[in-house]
């Protein structure tokens, strides 16, 4: 069944795919308005970040990919989604999933300053445009889109293998803390009490892709959705680590937080990352793109 959606006064038709509702796109608006600003200020202002000198330079690594990579890709996503673009949708929900991740950061991982309300308000808007955009989505329709082409296995391999890398990853460093009772190596030089990366790695996002992987082996239309939504992600913050990476790493060269080394390793990372969304996108059909 076809759903309409008006957007500033036009009907935005993507049949059987989504109903993006008003709501949805207004909190996507208002995201990339303020993502844009809390990125641009913590990026270009002097002295709003009050971190250790490596933490504050990974933090404007993030501020740059977030508003040069993620705010744009945004904003043109929901114009493609405008013209009744399947694929469109799915890069939206990708790039708010990276707002939304890097929000988490900007809240906890940085000490409380003056741009606390506007991180805030990225987190809140990106929850929600989320929560919107999948509330409006035919997910059974959506599918059906996909011909059988779309290579559901490799991809969900790809899938777990990223999830059991990334935990692997954070559990050697974090089971030895736990263990030991005592003060953590990995916050040494972060100025942090704890770290929300392990935190919401390891409580969401790499639950998340296990399941959607799961999904997308069995070929359930979920699967299909939130895949493509986390491989669109994965990509964006390949290129976001690489460059906080950086962008630490020159702020404190002496810091074992940031590696230069870990540059190149994930601009790679994002490359290889394209080719399963190419997989991905080449597999949904064109109808209403």
């Amino acid at each position: 069944m076809e759903r309409v959606s008006t957007v500033a006064g036009r009907g935005a038709v993507m049949p059987g795919v989504a109903a993006v509702s008003g709501s949805a796109w207004w909190l996507s608006g208002a995201l990339a308005v303020v993502a844009a600003a809390a990125a641009a200020t913590t990026l270009f202002v002097p002295g709003v970040l009050r971190g250790t000198a490596v933490m504050n330079g990974s933090a404007r690594g993030t501020a740059l990919v977030a508003l040069v990579v993620a705010v744009p890709v945004l904003v043109l996503a929901m114009a493609a989604a405008a013209r009744a673009s399947a694929r469109a949708v799915v890069v939206w929900l990708g790039a708010v999933a990276y707002l939304l991740y890097n929000a988490v950061l900007f809240l906890l991982a940085t000490p409380f300053n003056s741009l606390f309300l506007l991180y805030a308000a990225m987190f809140a808007l990106a929850v929600w445009s989320a929560a919107m955009l999948l509330h409006g989505m035919d997910v059974p329709a959506f599918g059906t889109r996909f011909g059988p082409g779309l290579p559901v296995r490799a991809l969900a391999i790809y899938l777990w293998a990223v999830a059991a890398c990334n935990a692997l990853a954070w559990l050697v460093q974090v089971v030895p803390a736990v263990l030991s009772g005592g003060a953590p190596a990995f916050l040494d030089g972060t100025g942090l009490t704890t770290n929300p990366i392990y935190a919401q790695d390891l409580s969401f996002w790499i639950p998340l892709t296990a399941v959607a992987a799961l999904w997308l082996w069995r070929r359930q239309a979920w699967g299909t959705v939130v895949a493509g939504a986390l491989m669109t992600y994965l990509v964006i913050e390949s290129l976001g680590i690489a460059v906080d990476q950086a962008f630490g790493h020159a702020a404190d060269p002496a810091s074992p937080v940031a590696s230069e080394a870990l540059v190149p390793a994930f601009v790679a990372l994002a490359v290889i990352g394209l080719i399963p969304l190419l997989f991905y996108y080449r597999a949904l059909d064109r109808r209403s793109d």
